[in-house]
């Protein structure tokens, strides 16, 4: 997929930021598609079958974490990347945003430039590699099978959100070894994106609530490692 192609939708009630966002990404050269509320963004959607979707949080007739929860659960949208731009910082609302199956999450106000970059970071969707044994990685209790995109945890499948399963394929790569905050953010979210330093933290604490606590250690001002 050629970045200057992609087709992006972006879902918001306030049209200022509609028609900022969406000349900014425009002059990239994106397809861009909008919508006012999570109900028109779900229709749309389905119909354009957009590679990224950037939605607001409050808003009218559906908000968007009911409609992140929506097109998740639509086959047709299963590789389209869905990161939320918006005023809430909260860690309760970014955490409710990664639980609807977001891939990231974008606080405003966010410089246009920025805003470019972390879009070009997403749309890049770096892909953790595996070591030669292949795309199934069997660790005991857990097994990564990267080609269906599945964990088994103590033989119970669970499903991951995107960049918590990347997250957890990288600490698994190397099993004690301290990965270092920004090698993780280089890997899982790229290299010319600027996040929050929380927006590692959360995940981390979401995949310890699924795996437990004693999986993933931190070495404080290092990083994280997952221990067997």
């Amino acid at each position: 997929m050629k970045e200057q192609k992609a087709k992006i939708l972006l879902v918001d009630d306030e049209p200022d930021i509609l028609e900022i966002v969406s000349y900014n990404l425009k002059n990239e050269g994106y397809q861009v598609y909008t919508a006012e509320n999570g109900e028109e963004a779900v229709k749309k959607a389905k119909k354009k079958i957009p590679d990224l979707v950037i939605l607001d949080v409050m808003m009218p007739v559906m908000d968007g974490i009911e409609a992140c929860e929506k097109m998740r659960k639509l086959p047709e949208l299963d590789k389209t990347i869905i990161t939320f731009l918006t005023a809430r910082g909260e860690d309760y609302s970014m955490i409710a945003g990664f639980d609807a199956g977001a891939d990231d999450y974008i606080t405003k106000p966010v410089k246009p430039r920025l805003l470019v970059s972390k879009v070009k970071s997403l749309l890049r969707r770096n892909v953790v590699e595996t070591d030669e044994s292949g795309n199934v990685k069997n660790l005991g209790d857990l097994i990564i099978d990267r080609d269906q995109y599945k964990i088994f945890w103590k033989k119970k499948e669970l499903i991951l959100p995107r960049k918590e399963f990347e997250l957890l394929s990288l600490l698994t790569s190397q099993p004690g070894k301290v990965f270092k905050r920004e090698e993780i953010l280089d890997v899982v979210w790229g290299n010319e994106v600027v996040v929050g330093g929380r927006t590692i933290d959360v995940h981390i604490r979401k995949l310890r609530e699924k795996l437990g606590d004693k999986k993933f250690k931190t070495v404080k001002g290092v990083g994280y490692k997952y221990v067997i």
